[in-house]
C-alpha cells in the first residue's frame, strides 16, 4: 500500500450486486421516507363543469323570487338562468 492519504487500494474494493425488483426498491425507498412512484389522484371535490360565472344585478323582489323557486325544486339559481336563457333563444328563433 501506499503512503499517500488520498490513493485509494481498487484490488480492495469488492463489486455487490444490486437488486433488480423494483418492489424491493421501491419497498426500501418508502422504509427510508421517499414517496412513492405510483400517480397519486388529486384528491377533494372534483371540478365543476358549470365554470362560467355570471353576476346578474336584479331587483330585490327579483331576487326573492329566483332564490325561492330554485329552493322549491331543489336546484342552483344558476341552473334556472340556464333554462331561462333556452327560453329565450328558443323564442327569438320563432320570431
Amino acid at each position: 500500500m501506499s503512503n499517500n492519504a488520498f490513493s485509494i487500494d481498487l484490488s480492495r474494493l469488492k463489486k455487490q450486486p444490486k437488486t433488480s425488483s423494483t418492489k424491493d426498491t421501491d419497498q426500501v425507498a418508502e422504509e427510508l421516507g421517499f414517496s412513492s412512484r405510483e400517480i397519486v389522484k388529486k384528491r377533494g371535490r372534483k371540478p365543476s363543469p358549470r365554470t362560467g360565472q355570471v353576476h346578474a344585478k336584479v331587483m330585490p323582489d327579483t331576487s326573492v323570487e329566483i332564490a325561492n323557486e330554485a329552493k322549491r325544486r331543489g336546484v342552483q339559481q344558476g341552473v334556472l338562468i340556464e333554462e331561462a336563457w333556452q327560453l329565450y333563444k328558443q323564442n327569438m328563433v320563432t320570431k
